[in-house]
């Protein structure tokens, strides 16, 4: 009885672990210069870019729909970035947390250039830094559409899908 007790314990331990650790990913830095390299991308992938961050109501609606519609396109070369724009200094008191509370598993980057202005237009010359907002390109393929404002999920479903050539 005593093995069954700790064959028991260590399954619920290892299940917790494991669980935590999905949802608990790392979040990297990224600067300006390594937003340009993501931008500059040659690959025949659609990239679906979100900038949020954690105090953006509009940004925390529609994240479920990015994390639901990454297992969608899964097998369909789409990968999902998720930008933070979050303070650096709040990542292991408010992102992490966020993230982990919301079951958040796609790639999330901090931006560390709090100067905006040194970025954004590298994103999209028309846009002036309002959140949340997406970016969608193959560069492959010459395609870059620049989505300003929440997206539900029928309108980021359709930016894919429009774009997945």
């Amino acid at each position: 009885m005593t093995r069954i007790f700790k064959l028991s314990l260590v399954f619920i331990i290892l299940t917790t672990l494991g669980t935590s650790m999905v949802y608990g990913q790392e979040v990297s830095n990224i600067r300006t210069a390594d937003l340009e390299k993501i931008l500059k991308n040659q690959e025949n992938t659609l990239h679906v870019v979100n900038f949020w961050a954690t105090w953006c109501a509009p940004c925390v609606r529609e994240l479920p729909y990015f994390e639901k519609l990454s297992k969608v396109y899964d097998s369909k070369n789409v990968r999902f970035i998720l930008v933070s724009l979050d303070f650096p200094s709040e990542v292991e008191k408010k992102l992490k947390p966020f993230l982990e509370k919301n079951r958040i598993s796609l790639d999330v980057a901090l931006m560390q250039d709090l100067d905006y202005d040194q970025w954004i237009a590298k994103v999209d010359p028309e846009w002036y830094g309002n959140l949340p907002a997406t970016l969608v390109f193959n560069n492959s393929k010459k395609i870059r559409v620049f989505h300003p404002g929440e997206v539900d999920e029928a309108g980021l479903r359709k930016l894919i899908d429009d774009n997945l050539k």
